[in-house]
């Protein structure tokens, strides 16, 4: 006759059975063919992947807030158990937090910080990098190689996006500093993060005569743009400072060409992976830090090497 099983082993042997992280996350991105965000994502399915249980549904947005705000709405229909989403533009916050607080369901913010950061319900959370430094690690590290003083160029990413804002505040902060107030901005525009952009707005300035020492670009896509057309113009490189942000694997491979000075490594593939642990734990009924940053590091030619492969 077989005995009874004690009640607590019965409870260990169900819940083995039972993946106890067992979910669906819903992320909702909002351009996947940025590099930069594309290794986020590819962080949040790494890592998903590794945790029994825990299914995923990504959408591309696009780099549409329209279709980005539908997504969410889909998402929540879908009866996902937390979404993820890093937003088009971070302004849309209040819009996107109201579609998941309204249906009960947990949200991440990732990498693009919403206007309603600090309002955020505690069933919210917000995990990136702290802006506040990525600019001022490149800027610092332009301003040293130019010895405090010379004229600059400024390439901004997407306008409308947090990181965007906050590294330029950063560019002109350091700048206006003791150290660096000899140091001009002879022109600053817009290059969204793209290669391509980054590559016809340097045309634009080189073919206008813009002269310049330096070169202070929001992303590193934008920077080896700037690089390939001042190659394909002829000028001398190692007589002007490049820096970008992100350390990203082509951005590190102009590095040892010689062509980018600075970078600074954001590590995307955590960032996606605190999402999903952060999710997983609202999902949960855990407690969660509204904020939750993935520290920035300064990369050049003497520590490239210990980032190769890391994004």
């Amino acid at each position: 006759m077989l005995k009874r099983l004690p009640l607590f082993l019965a409870s260990m042997l169900l819940s083995a059975a039972t993946p106890a992280s067992a979910a669906t996350l819903g992320v909702a991105m909002a351009q996947m063919d940025d590099t930069f965000r594309s290794l986020i994502a590819a962080g949040i399915r790494d890592h998903a992947g590794k945790l029994e249980g825990v299914t995923l549904r990504v959408e591309d947005a696009k780099g549409d807030v329209d279709r980005q705000i539908q997504t969410m709405k889909d998402l929540v229909a879908a009866k996902v158990d937390a979404i993820v989403v890093n937003p088009v533009d971070g302004d849309t916050g209040p819009i996107l937090s109201k579609i998941a607080a309204d249906a009960g369901i947990p949200l991440v913010y990732v990498n693009s910080e919403p206007v309603n950061v600090d309002e955020l319900p505690t069933t919210q959370s917000f995990v990136a990098s702290d802006e506040n430094d990525s600019g001022t690690l490149e800027t610092q590290e332009v301003c040293r190689r130019l010895g405090g003083k010379g004229d600059v160029v400024v390439m901004v990413g997407e306008t409308l996006h947090y990181a965007a804002r906050r590294r330029t505040d950063k560019v002109r902060e350091v700048l206006a500093g003791p150290d660096c107030k000899d140091i001009r901005i002879v022109e600053m525009q817009s290059a969204v993060w793209s290669k391509p952009f980054g590559e016809k707005l340097m045309r634009e300035w080189l073919a206008a005569g813009v002269k310049f020492d330096g070169v202070i670009a929001n992303n590193d896509d934008m920077a080896l743009g700037a690089i390939q057309a001042m190659n394909a113009s002829g000028l001398p490189m190692n007589k002007i400072v490049v820096g970008g942000i992100d350390a990203t694997a082509p951005a590190l491979a102009a590095m040892a060409a010689g062509d980018l000075d600075v970078t600074v490594f954001q590590n995307a593939k955590a960032q996606g992976a605190k999402a999903v642990d952060a999710a997983l734990a609202l999902a949960r009924g855990e407690s969660v830090p509204r904020v939750n940053y993935v520290p920035f590091e300064l990369v050049t030619s003497t520590n490239m090497a210990e980032y190769l492969g890391r994004n």
